[in-house]
């Protein structure tokens, strides 16, 4: 994987509407590509026109000029997200560290971030989440099978599940809000009860505060071909049941997604964790204005 240097026009994007899964108002990508190269990476998709995904980072090396100029401008104090398109802890940030730099900047300005990685190198940036925590900090690790060996296979660049899960003790710990994205659930691979309730022990025994699910996952074009050439490399005949059942519908459900979906959501009431993200700023704490 090599890095190309690049300049760019904007880098903090406003998001559209509520954002009911994570509770953005902004989100920001440093680097365009990941290292990570998950096999089912919705981002090889080609509506995105990332060319050259599986050989390059692009590293957008004025980004923090670009937010410190942004930040003081925004009327709004919404939470900052990092990880939408790529995630901000891949081998790139060691070199460049734009995620470490941009974070106390964010700290500065007081604004509030969430976090969304397949990293425990996250931990590198605990005592500067810690002053951002002073307005909300909150991080959300990818797990979506707690099998190591299987986790190899489809996040071939990431660090384990077991990892991110020591990580994730470590920042509840520290009292950094912390949870799990169990997506996507990826069909005839991980779409098992089993499977689903190891991600919903495993978050409750390493003090996650939610999981945030969905069952199923997505495949366009650009994505679909990579991923069913992995499909042949390590599960041979897997290909042939997803053309025959699923065609080439841009959503992919978990086989009996709804009865699945039942046993998580009981598995989480029995585990006490929630299934969202509470907005920000909470609702308590929202004042309404005066008539008059």
């Amino acid at each position: 994987m090599r890095y190309r240097e690049v300049q760019v026009k904007g880098v903090l994007n406003h998001v559209q509407g509520e954002d009911d899964w994570f509770g953005l108002s902004y989100n920001m990508n440093l680097y365009r590509g990941c290292e990570h190269q998950c096999i089912y990476c919705d981002t090889r998709s080609d509506c995105y026109r990332i060319e050259n995904f599986n050989e390059e980072v692009l590293v957008k090396v004025n980004a923090l000029s670009l937010l410190e100029d942004a930040l003081p401008r925004k009327r709004k104090k919404g939470i900052i997200g990092f990880g939408s398109m790529n995630d901000p802890y891949t081998f790139a940030e060691k070199r460049y560290n734009l995620t470490g730099e941009a974070l106390k900047i964010v700290a500065k300005h007081r604004f509030p971030v969430h976090i969304i990685t397949k990293s425990d190198m996250v931990l590198k940036d605990l005592e500067t989440l810690k002053v951002i925590n002073q307005v909300k900090a909150r991080v959300s690790f990818t797990v979506t099978t707690t099998d190591d060996d299987l986790a190899k296979i489809l996040e071939p660049g990431a660090p384990s599940p077991s990892r991110r899960l020591a990580a994730m003790a470590k920042l509840a710990e520290a009292g950094i809000e912390t949870g799990v994205v169990m997506m996507p659930v990826l069909p005839f691979i991980e779409d098992t009860p089993e499977n689903v309730l190891g991600v919903v022990t495993a978050a409750a025994e390493y003090s996650a505060a939610y999981i945030i699910p969905s069952f199923g996952m997505t495949i366009r074009d650009g994505q679909r071909e990579h991923y069913y050439g992995k499909l042949d490399q390590h599960f041979p005949g897997l290909r042939e049941r997803y053309e025959q059942t699923l065609q080439n519908v841009y959503h992919c459900p978990a086989r009996d997604h709804s009865h699945l979906a039942d046993i998580f959501y009981k598995a989480c009431k029995t585990q006490g964790l929630k299934t969202w993200v509470s907005p920000y700023p909470p609702k308590s704490e929202l004042t309404q204005l005066p008539l008059f």
